[in-house]
């Protein structure tokens, strides 16, 4: 055999070996990316679950929130003057395909309270009650000519969304750990008629 062959030979041991050890890392990147996949998807199932079980302990906990305010919410009111003598609890109303639901809701002859409740009550829950409001008389119209009040309630409070509620004109209403709700707004609150303009 010749030099030249003898090269020729060994340059295509190279090639093959090469070729061979290219194989091999093509199939283990695959191998590695279908571990990849699947690790991903099992992650996804992970938060998705993880996102059902806080979205149920939420609101069980929101649940246990209105079952601590609705039993002396009637006396809480109509000690602030406000005569209410029924109360609703998960009012829900559909108008043109949109859907709104309301944890309290307390009226009389001529006044209704809607109560938002939330375990943790934050800024922008308060925002969001705001724009419930507004809406109100569009998915409540047989309310239509009664004072709409608001009132926000939660076990915990964070951002002073409590002051920020007040501000707003917003009844606040703390559910304590012992069973017991109150109203926090002082003497000189004077809350906003969220009714017909």
């Amino acid at each position: 055999m010749t030099v030249q062959e003898n090269w020729r030979e060994a340059v295509s041991e190279v090639w093959a070996l090469f070729k061979e050890t290219d194989e091999r890392l093509d199939r283990r990147i695959k191998e590695t990316d279908d571990r990849f996949k699947e690790t991903e998807e099992r992650i996804k199932e992970t938060n998705k679950n993880i996102k059902e079980l806080s979205g149920l302990f939420t609101s069980q906990w929101g649940k246990m929130v209105e079952a601590l305010v609705e039993p002396t919410a009637l006396k809480l009111f109509q000690e602030r003057g406000i005569q209410v003598n029924y109360t609703y609890r998960r009012v829900e109303a559909q108008v043109s395909g949109e859907t709104m639901e309301l944890d309290l809701l307390l009226e009389n002859r001529d006044e209704v309270v809607v109560i938002e409740v939330k375990s943790t009550l934050q800024v922008s829950d308060v925002r969001d009650f705001l724009g419930t409001l507004k809406q109100f008389p569009d998915f409540f119209p047989r309310y239509q000519g009664y004072r709409v009040y608001g009132g926000v309630a939660g076990l915990d409070v964070e951002e002073n969304a409590d002051k920020f509620a007040y501000r707003q004109g917003l009844f606040v209403l703390s559910a304590t750990r012992d069973g017991v709700a109150q109203i926090k707004n002082d003497a000189d609150f004077h809350p906003k008629d969220f009714g017909w303009d």
